[in-house]
């Protein structure tokens, strides 16, 4: 049997997606699943949630839940990591904070102040995970599920050296959507997309050898579509690619869409349904932050619902990535993914070493990225303008550096569109200082 672990288990969306998935895999229903969490009422609902799945399912697969991060790792074959370190009141924090001298962020999970503190949150966790795994999973594979995907993984890859792939959703998502605009069974579908995490192109998107970006093209010049995805069409237009990251997360990484709160309120909000839809909310500064309260406000009458069947979860896979690489390795089945993975050549005019998100061969090798070559030049560009950023940080993450931390949120696009020099420094100064107990690595005078 398979020895699957999720690390940060509470994750309750996470954790009953990713494990309905696994529960629905032939090939991994005798699977050993280890649920592993800081917090313990959050950690026993989704052991709980796990368990009335295998049972309602009778199936063979057994489930453990533990608040032991080592003991839960030792000899296992697949870690998945979808913790947050800091939770919501560290989140909270990266919202508020550099709102005060004007960053509206919308997630503020990726780039960002935001995406700055939640990676140097994250990376000392990940890195103790990986040494972990040395000592007691030597074999087992990092499935990393955390953002900001990016510059986490870069930091896995430099300081650690382990084998993993960063998994995100944004490319099946953003292909599904696509085929719906341009009126395409998505089964008939092909492309090729790459780029960096949360930014990476469709380079290619056809049906067969029928190229379908003219049919793209017109779609987007629809009202009814264009409201929908405002700041995705608009790059689409002037950079010439569809983008996989949605249009409140995309608006975060540029320096064009989130100069004030009187700009994203025209430009960004109307676009959006309605009061009712979360996606109205999704434009707009901390709107994933509220989200995820209520989330967490919902979380036990949610959960007792799945327990009693009142919800159901889907018999059918998700488009997550997670089951499909865990299969193919087991049953060497071949899969395509695309996976955030080392740029040890993958895109040759992007740095050397960042993490990209490629095209990947799954199967009994492991995981095997795709050499796609270089991008467009303004692809390139654009991209490069949010690893500049990644390096910082990933410097800061490894070596403590309190200065990389400044570098880091002065390079970011959209601080730099709003902020001068000595309001970026008062702004990370006042986050160093509210969130120093999460940030171990830093002497912060």
């Amino acid at each position: 049997m398979a020895k699957i672990v999720l690390i940060g288990a509470g994750s309750t969306v996470f954790t009953r997606n990713l494990c309905n998935d696994i529960l629905l895999t032939p090939a991994l229903q005798e699977s050993e699943i280890v649920l592993m969490d800081i917090n313990a009422e959050r950690l026993n609902a989704a052991y709980k949630l796990v368990e009335a799945l295998i049972e309602q399912r009778k199936l063979k697969a057994r489930v453990q839940a533990t608040l032991n991060r080592r003991e839960a790792i030792t000899g296992a074959d697949y870690v998945i990591t979808t913790f947050q370190q800091g939770g919501l009141e560290a989140y909270r924090l990266d919202i508020e904070i550099p709102l005060k001298y004007g960053v509206g962020q919308c997630v503020g999970d990726t780039l960002g102040p935001g995406g700055v503190f939640r990676a140097l949150r994250t990376i000392p966790v990940l890195l103790d995970i990986c040494d972990e795994m040395d000592d007691y999973a030597p074999d087992a594979l990092l499935l990393n599920y955390v953002n900001p995907m990016a510059a986490n993984c870069w930091a896995v890859s430099a300081g650690s050296g382990r084998p993993f792939v960063g998994l995100c959703h944004s490319v099946q998502g953003t292909s599904e959507m696509l085929a719906r605009w341009v009126n395409v069974p998505y089964e008939e579908v092909n492309f090729l997309c790459a780029g960096i995490n949360h930014q990476a192109f469709f380079l290619e998107f056809r049906r067969g050898k029928e190229d379908l970006y003219p049919a793209l093209w017109e779609a987007i010049e629809k009202p009814e579509i264009y409201e929908t995805e405002p700041v995705r069409c608009e790059l689409m237009k002037y950079f010439g690619y569809f983008v996989t990251e949605s249009s409140g997360h995309a608006s975060e990484y540029v320096p064009y869409f989130r100069k004030s709160a009187e700009m994203i309120e025209q430009d960004l909000v109307p676009r959006f349904k309605s009061p009712q839809d979360f996606w109205f909310d999704f434009g707009r500064t901390g709107g994933y932050l509220r989200h995820c309260q209520r989330t967490a406000q919902t979380f036990q009458q949610e959960f007792q619902e799945l327990l009693e069947g009142v919800r159901t979860l889907s018999n059918q896979r998700s488009h997550e990535y997670g089951s499909y690489i865990i299969e193919a390795i087991e049953t060497n089945h071949p899969v395509k993914i695309n996976g955030n993975v080392p740029n040890f050549g993958l895109i040759p005019n992007l740095p050397h070493g960042c993490t990209v998100e490629v095209p990947c061969l799954v199967d009994a090798s492991g995981i095997q990225p795709v050499s796609v070559g270089d991008l467009p030049p303004q692809l390139a560009a654009l991209n490069r303008t949010n690893i500049n950023a990644q390096e910082l940080i990933v410097e800061a993450a490894l070596s403590g550096e309190v200065d990389a931390v400044y570098h880091a949120v002065m390079l970011d696009p959209l601080t730099a569109a709003v902020c001068t020099l000595p309001q970026i420094h008062a702004m990370v100064r006042e986050m160093l200082e509210a969130e120093r107990q999460w940030l171990p690595q830093f002497q912060i005078q």
